[in-house]
């Protein structure tokens, strides 16, 4: 539903980087208390229910949001530009992972490699699709092919969050290549 769409972004951007845009608090895992949200949401015009929020959760095509067991707490899965500990363990990734990013950016990324900037972690892939849209959302895409398999080897840390992205503190230079 189109509604949805602009509630889960909405969601998004509060679960992830402004809790206190709508005067809500996370705790140390990410979580919001489910009833704060939704009365947090109505009262900045946002109309929400149970059953929307439910639906938004279930039907994201990205799974960017989960609940806790007994859905009284909701969070967001990965992305945050705020502190917040996902409670993540180390995974071995496969032996490639893609990065998607902007051609504009990558001059930057080239002489520093991939940073997490805002972030809490890099974002990575599993297929070339996915990093071929997230690098579109902002301009013309460029696919990095990221040697995991090497970066393991050496020392550097993988986890995989509740929606799939790979997630890691940095790529370093000579561990990526572009995709031609």
């Amino acid at each position: 539903m189109k509604g949805d769409e602009k509630l889960g972004r909405f969601m998004s951007m509060v679960l992830r980087h402004k809790p206190e845009s709508i005067g809500i608090v996370l705790d140390e895992y990410g979580y919001a208390d489910v009833k704060q949200l939704l009365k947090a949401m109505k009262e900045h015009g946002k109309y929400i229910d149970m059953a929307t929020l439910e639906r938004i959760v279930a039907e994201n095509d990205k799974k960017r949001y989960s609940f806790n067991k007994d859905h009284t707490k909701i969070r967001a899965s990965q992305g945050h530009s705020i502190s917040v500990d996902l409670q993540l363990e180390q995974k071995i990734p496969p032996k490639v992972l893609y990065h998607g990013t902007a051609e504009r950016f990558l001059e930057s990324i080239q002489k520093k490699g991939l940073l997490k900037m805002s972030r809490q972690y890099v974002h990575l892939s599993k297929d070339i699709q996915t990093a071929v849209k997230v690098g579109q959302r902002h301009g013309k895409a460029v696919v990095l092919n990221v040697d995991a398999e090497k970066m393991v080897k050496d020392g550097f840390c993988f986890y995989l969050s509740d929606n799939g992205v790979w997630l890691c503190e940095k790529v370093p230079c000579q561990y990526f290549s572009i995709e031609l």
